[in-house]
């Protein structure tokens, strides 16, 4: 029952928008003042529940939950749990999330407890003044606490950083130090021209090619085939014997390995992080109590999953590609 999308590429990897609501307000992701959707759009955690399963079902062996913050929905353990019915029955071999670590403390023990093995904490510099300017709400310390907590309950942890120019790009080589020193691997991010935000993304903008060579004025960077299903390419840093990995939309696009599909909070199917084209199981999934009519559905939507994206950012560009925000699709 493997879901093949038209180029030949096996659909093995859902991500989940839980909420399309954060406790942070990261310059590079959304505007400051965000109008986020109403609750009663929102699908039940029961209806996510099952819409999971039945992409399980048709081969899904990879499911990461995402936002927004998915630690900030009301309840959400209880969907973790529920998840983690599959990967007891093996049907699932990974359940994961991606956080801004902000909600770890309360929650990390819990998440271990529910088979989740590693998680993608968020964080952008390791300097506390700097982190409240880049994520308006946020406080270094509450994330380093949860860190800290994930690591007591034996999670693992890939931190994301996202490479702005001139906010953190001389500081990279030091965060790589210290996540490499406690057992992290650090994967660098483009910025995306995702949604309308207060500022001029070209401001921000740096091509990872830029930040390799860089690196390589410091460090000895060698390629590796390590995966964990994602986008990121990875290197072995020998002077820290860790891993970094690159994530590059826009200078070198990943998408001839793409095995990735996005469903949001309100059951909208993205069958492309950079494309508008989408599909609402949401109807289908309440017209019938049995999933034949939302499965037919899932097999429509593969069947016009794009080849890739078009990304662009530049001075003559001044609208983002997609009008929606990272944060409603989940990255």
């Amino acid at each position: 029952m493997d879901m093949i999308d038209p180029f030949g590429r096996t659909i093995s990897y859902l991500r989940v928008s839980v909420t399309d609501r954060c406790d942070f307000r990261c310059t590079y992701c959304m505007a400051e003042d965000m109008a986020f959707l109403p609750k009663k759009d929102l699908l039940s955690l029961e209806e996510l529940d099952r819409l999971c399963t039945v992409f399980i079902e048709k081969g899904v062996r990879k499911l990461r939950l995402t936002g927004g913050e998915p630690l900030v929905r009301k309840n959400i353990m209880h969907l973790v749990r529920q998840l983690s019915r599959h990967l007891k029955s093996g049907a699932l071999e990974e359940l994961t999330l991606t956080t801004n670590g902000s909600q770890l403390s309360r929650f990390a023990a819990e998440l271990a407890d529910c088979g989740v093995e590693r998680i993608n904490v968020s964080l952008d510099t390791l300097d506390a003044d700097k982190f409240h300017a880049i994520t308006r709400w946020g406080h270094l310390g509450k994330v380093m606490a949860g860190i800290d907590a994930a690591q007591a309950a034996g999670l693992k942890i890939k931190l994301n950083a996202v490479a702005l120019k001139d906010f953190n790009d001389a500081e990279l080589p030091e965060m790589m130090r210290w996540a490499h020193g406690r057992g992290m691997d650090l994967t660098v991010i483009e910025t995306m021209p995702m949604g309308e935000i207060d500022t001029d993304r070209t401001d921000q903008y740096l091509p990872l090619s830029l930040l390799r060579a860089s690196l390589e004025r410091q460090f000895t960077l060698s390629d590796i085939p390590y995966k964990t299903g994602g986008p990121a390419r990875y290197v072995h840093v020998a002077e820290t014997g860790g891993r970094l990995g690159f994530i590059t939309p826009m200078t070198h696009n990943f998408c001839e390995s793409c095995n990735r599909v996005r469903l949001t909070c309100t059951g909208t199917l993205y069958m492309c992080l950079g494309q508008e084209d989408a599909a609402d199981l949401r109807a289908p999934l309440r017209a019938s109590e049995g999933n034949e009519l939302v499965a037919d559905a899932i097999d429509e939507a593969i069947g016009r999953k794009p080849k890739g994206h078009d990304f662009i950012i530049d001075r003559r560009t001044s609208r983002p590609s997609v009008s929606r925000h990272m944060s409603v699709t989940g990255g």
